[in-house]
């Protein structure tokens, strides 16, 4: 191997933090929808639905998606409240999620160099990584190539950042779709994180922390 493709939110950074959990509590309060938890599944539901059916001329980044799924909460399920500032703290979100505890033992021990690979916008992926002092050989995000994971134009363009051909490098991911077979698409073996018990994808290589990943680099 002569890189490694990282996947950012789930793998890197948690899918919580206070910013997004007072987020899905406010629209839960202040909407018809029944619970928090399908608040967050209806967030997340429609964010990867969107974000899979943007592309090319279609392209929407995550800010415009996130201003699209508010707006529909507000007309659809009567959510009233400050939409702008959902969305600020939704920024702070992609920010400011805390890191996994595995993050800093895999970079520091990685024998070959680390590139980024995030639907996340640029800037905040980079804001986060400051934040949480890393600094990866590269970052590629969905915003700089209208194609979120996971199309394979993204992978392509991470292959072209990082000057190595796709038998060369190895994606490490915590989704099936966007990671496993995102990178499939694009000819780059994939590994599957599962930090918890998950769903058993047969045709994935299943590693439980990224320093079990470096056995396989």
């Amino acid at each position: 191997m002569k890189a490694v493709f990282l996947d950012y939110t789930g793998t890197i950074v948690q899918e919580r933090g206070p910013e997004i959990e007072q987020v899905v509590m406010r629209i839960y309060q202040n909407s018809r929808i029944p619970t928090p938890k399908d608040a967050l599944a209806l967030w997340w539901t429609r964010l990867r639905q969107y974000e899979e059916q943007s592309f090319g001329e279609a392209y929407q980044t995550e800010d415009q998606l996130v201003d699209r799924i508010l707006s529909e909460f507000e007309s659809e399920y009567s959510l009233r409240d400050h939409l702008a500032e959902l969305h600020a703290l939704i920024q702070a979100f992609w920010s400011g999620a805390p890191l996994f505890p595995d993050v800093r033992e895999f970079f520091e021990q990685c024998p070959v160099p680390i590139y980024i690979i995030s639907n996340n916008g640029r800037v905040y992926v980079e804001k986060a990584l400051e934040r949480h002092r890393l600094a990866p050989a590269g970052i590629i995000t969905a915003d700089m190539v209208g194609f979120y994971k996971p199309h394979k134009e993204i992978f392509e363009k991470a292959l072209s950042v990082s000057g190595c051909a796709a038998e060369d490098v190895l994606h490490i991911g915590d989704s099936y779709t966007s990671d496993v077979l995102g990178a499939r698409a694009a000819g780059i073996r994939s590994l599957l994180i599962q930090r918890t018990a998950g769903s058993k994808y047969p045709d994935a290589s299943v590693v439980r922390s990224l320093p079990e990943a470096l056995f396989h680099i």
